[in-house]
């Protein structure tokens, strides 16, 4: 078998919350998706099945990149379709946790599985090699494990868990199409109950629970603590647990008392008496409206042991453990948490001693690396850090040497001894020639599957430095940078990779470079975002100070940045991923083409902040509306399906999404995977230099709605104005948004160029600019990060 998997057609068995989510994300990616499920007892044989599709609309985060996906799932039942399957290249069983369900299921389908098809089980702990015992001989080679995370389209990581009998190819055809088709990131774990990710993260939690008893902490004072301070998401830990559910924890902590009998740890795999209490009252967490944490009217009310009730949330990180936490030198945190007598400090000592001693005892049972420890825990859990990683940033002799002190004093969950290696002289587990392997005693590098060299920077672990490209030129706001491939990669400095005076001043120079000496330009950012949009306070400081003549320059610069963009004689092509909103989305829209990772939240937001778009991005929307419609076409139809994005300052849910707005164009390019980015954009602008790219003729001869256009928007909006959708201030920057779509009060089909239209632009925006109700609203969006609606 060929190490590419080729999938033109997949199933998913089971059409419950996971498996309805990984069939949409299936659909997200184009794949041609077959969702089965029980047949119902009456009615429609699947309607099961429909009403799980049509319930994929009303879940939040939004499992499809686009509602109309919804219609390309086809539904089936295990009665009358099972001859469905006969068509597929991938069939995923995501079917409830029980071994004789998902065994029963196999015996029933196996006679419909094609000689090719691969057979993967979404199961978040059950025996993989067990499962394929049941399968028939021929089968055996063809099925694995795979553990999607939730929810599917979100979260990066996939776990592969190989049985005995998986044949290698299969599972390098599997990695391949999970990573660069679906987005994710693959790690293969051993088959052991939970695998890597809950086997550890479950454990976390566990240990925090213990802790949070032991020291009578309050769950509020946790979840202060365990957040973002550790570089961990806002929900931290007991209001993750209410997201997950507190029925589904119940039930991950039994299943790892059952499958782990031998575990050293064993005592502490069992669900606290208050956990059991919640949810036999059915207090299951977010699902159901309370668990750890409620909200009563406007006041987040948190549980209280003590007082067996619930009181107000409001026990916060004590200031001298937020000072420790803040220390930059992770040798000298963990020095003080650990000298420090501060119940919180102690606390989270005990609980990161407890997760490095679990870790480290168990590595060699559950995975190859301690690089898929790391990976598994930062993608399936959104840590900044895996926990051998933050080991080693602390000093990993050190800290084994206070780990083994304290299991020797007893003060450890568990007296098992750290394994050999831990304590071995090495100074830690992650170096630039690989992971230690403690089967191996060795240090492995990543793999080197084909997909992996479309990576140019994939996630790195900590002592990896990618090579960073030679720089050809370099600003205080932009650098430009490339590999010897002929493409220029131009990259921003600033804080979110807003837009201010040095991006303008370096981005025509890198264009220009890139003109002399390079078939082509990407501008890519290494981190999320692709851009915030222009810089609101040197704007605002401008304004403030009354120099309205070097405002009009900059927002002038700012329309011939975009336009030089437009108009390079290489193709520039944008590579956008995560926000890209104001002057991030007018660059993207000027660019030769946009490669968009399908989590791009792309808009025109300026309304928000009491302006208008003027780096050309309504310039932009006139022209391609004028191009929509054609000679003597109705341009004002074209206009209406983007006044309203623009107008009300929608930002798309994905890429897809994007496009349906307006934002992104047809032939616009989606990526799934985030490291892959780089990867595609340069491709796709070394093939355009390759069937010998032109820049667009400028366009001189634009056909705009005029009066009757503005005439028409303003009667929309008096309607909205007076049944108080908006407020007067909103009435008027929608007004003048109309008028400069619509080519200004000229007769309607007049002809305009695009320099009539960026000048339109520039002047409804500094005349904005210079109204108290917009300095109101841009001073508040600085200071609050929302936007006030005055």
């Amino acid at each position: 078998m060929s190490e590419k998997l080729l999938v033109r057609r997949a199933a998913v068995l089971g059409a419950g919350v996971m498996g309805a989510q990984i069939a949409a994300q299936l659909t997200n990616a184009g794949v041609d998706t077959v969702l089965f499920d029980l047949a119902a007892k009456e009615g429609d044989p699947n309607g099961i099945v429909t009403r799980a599709i049509a319930n994929l609309g009303k879940l939040s985060p939004a499992p499809l990149a686009s509602k109309a996906l919804a219609e390309a799932i086809t539904p089936a039942n295990y009665e009358t379709g099972l001859a469905l399957l006969e068509g597929c290249d991938l069939i995923v069983e995501a079917i409830a946790e029980r071994m004789d369900w998902k065994q029963d299921l196999y015996r029933r389908i196996a006679p419909h599985v094609p000689a090719h098809a691969v057979l993967a089980s979404n199961t978040s702990g059950l025996g993989i090699n067990a499962l394929a015992d049941v399968l028939p001989e021929e089968l055996r080679n063809r099925f694995c494990g795979v553990h999607f995370f939730n929810p599917p389209r979100y979260m990066h990581l996939a776990e592969l868990i190989p049985a005995r009998t998986t044949d290698p190819a299969v599972l390098a055809g599997l990695e391949g199409f999970l990573t660069s088709h679906l987005g994710k990131g693959v790690v293969y774990a051993k088959d052991t109950p939970n695998f890597i990710g809950n086997r550890i993260g479950v454990f976390s939690i566990l240990a925090t629970i213990h802790h949070t008893a032991a020291l009578g902490l309050g769950f509020d004072e946790v979840d202060a603590l365990t957040g973002p301070l550790l570089g961990r998401p806002k929900s931290a830990t007991y209001r993750t647990s209410d997201v997950v559910g507190l029925d589904t924890m119940a039930h991950v902590i039994k299943t790892m008392a059952d499958t782990l009998p031998d575990d050293p740890w064993h005592a502490y795999f069992k669900s606290p008496a208050w956990l059991d209490a919640l949810v036999a009252k059915g207090a299951l967490g977010q699902k159901t409206g309370a668990g750890i944490f409620r909200k009563l009217g406007k006041d987040i009310v948190v549980l209280d042991l003590e007082k067996q009730d619930y009181r107000i949330a409001d026990r916060a990180a004590a200031p001298e453990v937020v000072e420790i936490l803040k220390e930059r030198d992770p040798a000298r945190k963990f020095a003080a948490l650990r000298a420090s007598e501060h119940p919180q400090a102690r606390f989270l000592w005990a609980c990161f001693r407890d997760l490095f001693h679990y870790s480290a005892y168990h590595l060699a049972d559950i995975a190859e690396t301690a690089r898929d420890v790391d990976l598994a825990i930062r993608w399936g859990y959104g840590w900044s850090l895996g926990p051998f990683e933050t080991w080693q940033a602390a000093g990993w002799q050190q800290v084994a040497g206070w780990i083994a002190e304290d299991i020797a004093a007893g003060k450890a969950m568990s007296g098992a001894p750290l394994p050999a290696w831990a304590t071995d002289g090495r100074d830690g587990v992650h170096a630039a020639a690989g992971s230690f392997s403690p089967a191996r005693d060795a240090l492995l590098p990543r793999s080197t599957l084909p997909v992996y060299q479309r990576q140019r920077f994939p996630d790195p672990v900590l002592g990896e430095r990618p090579a960073p490209g030679e720089t050809v030129f370099e600003n205080d706001g932009v650098r430009a940078w490339h590999d010897g491939d002929g493409i220029l990669v131009i990259s921003f400095k600033t804080k979110l990779h807003t837009v201010g005076d040095t991006v303008l001043d370096g981005v025509p120079q890198a264009i220009a470079i890139a003109e002399r000496d390079f078939r082509g330009a990407v501008i890519w950012q290494p981190k999320e975002p692709f851009s915030a949009g222009a810089d609101l306070s040197g704007a605002l400081g401008l304004l403030q100070s009354g120099d309205l003549a070097g405002f009009d320059a900059m927002v002038a610069n700012f329309q011939a940045t975009s336009q030089r963009i437009k108009y390079s004689l290489v193709p520039v092509v944008a590579a956008v991923r995560g926000l890209a909103l104001g002057g991030g989305c007018e660059f993207q829209m000027h660019s030769a083409r946009a490669v968009a990772h399908l989590e791009s939240y792309i808009g025109l937001v300026e309304a928000g902040v009491g302006l208008l778009p003027a780096g050309g991005g309504l310039k932009e929307l006139a022209v391609r509306a004028s191009n929509a419609a054609g000679p003597g076409g109705d341009v004002f139809a074209e206009l209406k399906k983007v006044f309203e994005t623009i107008a009300m300052g929608k930002v798309s849910a994905s890429a897809v999404e994007a496009k349906e707005l307006g934002l992104l164009r047809k032939d616009d390019l989606v990526s799934f995977h985030a490291h892959e980015l780089l990867h595609v954009a340069k491709a796709t602008a070394r093939g355009m230099a390759e069937a010998g790219y032109r820049p667009p003729l400028p366009a001189r001869r634009v056909q705009v709605a005029g009066d009757v256009g503005i005439a028409t928007f303003r009667m929309m909006l008096v309607n909205m104005l007076e049944g108080r959708f908006i407020s007067p201030h909103d009435y008027e920057i929608a007004t003048r948004i109309a008028t400069v779509l619509c080519g200004g009060e000229v007769e309607r089909g007049s002809l305009v160029d695009e320099d009539w239209l960026l000048r339109l632009e520039r002047e409804h925006f500094v005349a904005l600019a210079q109204m108290p109700k917009t300095q109101e609203r841009i001073a508040h969006m600085l200071k609050t990060g929302k936007p006030l609606r005055n």
